[in-house]
């Protein structure tokens, strides 16, 4: 129900603002502002995106949870989102969203909204017993030895 809201009164809050900012300003300068906000955001995208995914990148390095730089990330393209769309609403909301400290405060509040479950591939890893001292765990398999004259190449280099 919440979406149906947002996805109803973001346009009708963007009209408003239309019909207010042209009555003082007028249409070609309201249109200007909307024009130069999208370029400005495209410009802001572009820096902003780059350093997210230089922060994935350290993240995935270091062997780092990568979590806050994807949502940072997130958050950058849906502010890009929000700047290419038409309106002064969305615009402040898309700017807000390239400042740092919004998005971190931003990723605070989802994050101790969200459960967050893992799931692996292949085996899951066995819980053994850890051994003590200088005992190396191991498996092996006695391979019998080859009967072949020593003399004679193994057959590993012949075609």
């Amino acid at each position: 129900m919440w979406l149906f809201l947002i996805l109803l009164s973001v346009p009708l809050i963007e009209i408003a603002l239309f019909i207010q900012v042209g009555g003082l300003i007028g249409l070609w300068p309201t249109l200007g502002i909307v024009i130069l906000t999208a370029v400005i955001g495209t410009w802001l995208i572009r820096q902003q995106g780059a350093l997210a995914l230089s922060q994935l990148r350290t993240s995935f390095r270091e062997l780092r949870d990568p979590a806050e730089p994807l949502a940072h990330g997130a958050m950058i393209l849906f502010a890009g989102a929000l700047l290419l769309t038409p309106g002064f609403f969305t615009d402040t909301v898309g700017f807000a969203l390239l400042m740092p400290p919004v998005r971190a405060a931003a990723y605070r509040w989802l994050s101790r909204r969200i459960v967050v479950q893992t799931m692996t591939f292949g085996e899951p890893p066995r819980s053994r017993p850890q051994p003590s001292g200088d005992v190396i765990d191991g498996e092996f398999q006695e391979i019998a030895p080859d009967r072949r004259d020593p003399d004679r190449p193994s057959g590993w280099t012949q075609h």
